[in-house]
């Protein structure tokens, strides 16, 4: 009878500890909200005020990055793109009043916004009116000069506004109609080209019943209907940020440490390199290690070029993965926003599938955060999370849902 009891109390500590031991080993694989991917991207989280990259947001956990474009870049790009123009251009023709000055509006989108920050000093240093301030205003613009049509002449900023609509959105295109209309009638023939942060705003600028016929006109983003105004004529120029690379990237990195990738495969495969499934994105993109950021590179487009960038023009070097799904929940900071609505959300809509990734998009009012992080839940049915926030200092707010 002991030796029964003996035998049985063995069997029952052995399976015990193996029960403890499976429970423990089954706690320690499970992963926590804190411990997923977290990709920021489009707006990068940053200090509205300074520029400066919030790196203690960035360093959240080691799958944490940042993907956007190369905004400095894109900068340049833009302002360049506009010197190219009035090299070409025939003095007479757009000097419309004959002053012998080349006066210009400025559309600037987001005053706290690093990119929108970036593309009015490349236009400002571009032709020389810029005065170290990205601030709206002429009082923070000089007088610039930009050889036109052989002959350097001189340049001046006539205003600038940021286009802020009545409520409360950046980056407005209603805004930009109500300006530009404004502008005609103030400014009349002293108007020879108009500059847009954005496409959007560009395009409000068009709409506006007053706009002066045949004045030059150049965005930034690349969207469709701006392609196709590029190619009718009535948009001068405009940025491509590859927003098919970016889209990609975005859901590259997720894919990439969804399938367990480390170090540099994490950011390289897929995107500079074959990754498993023999994908690679086609366009240029550069990973700034110091900010844990994957930029997309930025070209001109205007008249010459506008047909590489037609609509439908898919990136080839992604194809059908057979990776596990997976499911990512990605907000959108406005609904209303033209880049995000007509090119960023139907690229990644194509390539999610392509990644087998299962999409859940958010969308906020682009006014309130509130509106993001209200859709910001069922986070424990996620797998990872790619966050575009209304205010670039409010990553933190997102962050501290995953704790819990």
């Amino acid at each position: 009878m002991k030796k029964v009891m003996v035998a049985t109390l063995l069997v029952a500590l052995v399976c015990t500890s193996l029960f403890a031991q499976g429970g423990a080993e089954a706690a320690a694989s499970v992963v926590t909200n804190a411990q997923k991917p977290v990709i920021f991207f489009n707006r990068q989280p940053s200090d509205p005020v300074s520029g400066v990259i919030d790196m203690e947001v960035m360093n959240w956990n080691d799958k944490t990055y940042y993907v956007g474009f190369d905004a400095a870049g894109g900068g340049a790009v833009q302002g360049q793109l506009v010197v190219d123009y009035l090299a070409t251009a025939d003095p007479a023709v757009i000097d419309r009043n004959g002053d012998g000055i080349i006066g210009y509006v400025l559309c600037i989108g987001d005053v706290g916004h690093n990119d929108s920050k970036a593309r009015t000093q490349g236009v400002r240093e571009a032709l020389g009116t810029w005065t170290g301030s990205t601030d709206p205003g002429v009082e923070n613009t000089k007088e610039g000069s930009a050889v036109v049509g052989g002959t350097e002449m001189k340049v001046v900023e006539l205003d600038s506004r940021a286009m802020t609509g009545t409520d409360g959105t950046t980056w407005n295109a209603n805004a930009a109609t109500d300006a530009m209309g404004g502008w005609a009638t103030r400014l009349g023939d002293q108007i020879d080209m108009v500059i847009s942060n954005n496409d959007g705003m560009a395009m409000g600028c068009l709409q506006a019943s007053n706009y002066p016929a045949g004045v030059p006109i150049f965005g930034y983003d690349a969207n469709a209907d701006a392609i196709e105004a590029i190619g009718a004529g009535i948009l001068t120029g405009t940025v491509s940020q590859n927003v098919d690379a970016q889209a990609t990237a975005t859901l590259q990195v997720i894919r990439n440490l969804l399938d367990g990738l480390t170090g540099d495969a994490v950011v390289t495969a897929g995107i500079s390199e074959p990754d498993q499934y023999g994908n690679k994105i086609s366009a240029d993109v550069e990973y700034l290690p110091e900010t844990k950021a994957l930029l997309a590179q930025n070209t001109g487009v205007n008249s010459s070029n506008w047909q590489q960038y037609a609509e439908g023009s898919r990136d080839q070097g992604i194809k059908q993965t057979d990776a596990e799904t997976k499911r990512v929940l990605l907000t959108i900071y406005n609904s209303g926003d033209n880049f995000l609505s007509s090119s960023y959300i139907p690229a990644l809509n194509y390539y999610a599938p392509l990644l087998n990734i299962d999409l859940t998009i958010v969308q906020g009012d682009g006014q309130n955060e509130s509106s993001c992080l209200d859709r910001f839940t069922n986070l424990n049915s996620f797998d990872a999370y790619a966050i575009n926030m209304v205010r670039t200092n409010s990553g933190r707010d997102y962050l501290d849902r995953l704790q819990y």
